[in-house]
């Protein structure tokens, strides 16, 4: 193997969650992965001292131009817009920063922020690059860098989840839910659900959703028995982890419908994420690898 393409290999997992948590698409991160490969094997390795920070920071400048492009297309987007879900392995959700940093929750709070404010919160705070290394990725001066930060970090506390909730606590909620999805138990949807829980379905035009967030533990419980009533289809549901977090994939008549993601604090449902976009639903067949490092 050349040298260029086992050092773009050995940091092919890391360039794809950097791309992956810009943008909240696996397709457009597979992209930036391919522009960041043909602009690498162009580049005299001998005049690179350090071949991670080099690599990040072409996926980073290519991740930054989809990203604004991203931007663009989602005006035109039908509906609400969630990240595409990635079925990812055990050893996501055993690291926790990995796992918050990629949750749906918190992907969904970094769509609210520039794509300049991303990239930095993102190669800052998740993947502690330092402020020189991030201006030369973003082109700015470490300064203001800095200034982007503070601001993207302040914004962020104040809208991501309060608290860390485990694995295994979010997955006894969901098994709660579960088992009143499947039973249409309105009740037992009722008990699981957060009073001010918050439903976003994303279709894309393509699929039947909501074309605006439902907020209110009511309207959710009784738009899913109602909704499941009416349709009369043979749903199923079984539990997966998407994203690092316990999650779980819905059938109809055995075929995949959807992803349906959740945030869970103190010990109840605050947002469901139901991802039905069939083009968002390429990436749970097979795990995905992510890493920090």
């Amino acid at each position: 193997m050349d040298p260029a393409t086992e050092a773009f290999l050995a940091h092919r997992n890391l360039l794809f969650t950097v791309a992956y948590e810009m943008l909240g698409s696996a397709a457009d991160a597979e992209d930036a992965l391919q522009e960041t490969w043909l602009r690498w094997v162009k580049i005299d390795l001998g005049q690179v001292h350090d071949q991670r920070a080099y690599l990040v920071r072409i996926t980073t400048r290519r991740s930054l131009d989809r990203l604004r492009a991203l931007r663009r297309r989602k005006e035109d987007y039908v509906g609400p817009w969630l990240p595409e879900p990635l079925l990812t392995a055990p050893d996501v959700a055993e690291d926790v920063e990995l796992a918050e940093s990629v949750s749906m929750a918190l992907m969904l709070v970094l769509e609210t922020l520039s794509p300049t404010e991303r990239a930095v919160f993102v190669l800052r705070e998740v993947f502690s690059i330092s402020h020189e290394e991030i201006a030369a990725a973003v082109g700015k001066t470490p300064a203001a860098v800095r200034q982007i930060a503070h601001r993207a970090r302040r914004h962020v506390e104040a809208r991501r989840p309060r608290e860390v909730v485990s694995p295994s606590q979010t997955r006894a909620v969901l098994e709660s839910f579960q088992r009143a999805l499947d039973t249409r138990d309105l009740q037992g949807l009722l008990d699981a659900l957060a009073p001010q829980v918050v439903l976003v379905s994303d279709g894309g035009g393509v699929k039947q959703a909501a074309p605006q967030p439902i907020t209110g533990a009511d309207k959710v419980a009784r738009m899913i028995v109602d909704g499941l009533g009416k349709a009369r289809v043979a749903l199923t549901s079984e539990p997966t982890v998407v994203n690092g977090t316990p999650a779980l994939v819905l059938r109809v008549d055995g075929e995949i419908d959807g992803v349906l993601a959740a945030r869970v604090e103190d010990a109840r449902i605050t947002g469901l994420y139901y991802v039905r976009n069939p083009q968002k639903l390429t990436r749970i067949a097979s795990a995905t690898s992510l890493t920090l490092r």
